[in-house]
């Protein structure tokens, strides 16, 4: 590997909306983020419809779906 080319890692430290922290190795000092591994339906197993405009329930009201 060439030498001087290679970003920097450093410990980064990284906030969920939901609450979560946890530490990772990265090129920034902070993160933030909306969905981690303790949030995410498909690893807490329950479904959370993440919908910022309507989608969903407009989808649901076009095709006669319950909510």
């Amino acid at each position: 590997m060439k030498k001087g080319i290679h970003p920097e890692f450093v410990e980064c430290s990284v906030t969920c909306a939901c609450g979560n922290h946890f530490t990772v190795l990265s090129n920034k000092p902070e993160m933030r983020i909306d969905i981690c591994n303790a949030c995410h339906p498909f690893f807490t197993g329950s479904e959370k419809i993440v919908d910022a405009t309507g989608r969903v329930e407009k989808f649901k009201s076009k095709y006669k779906l319950g909510k």
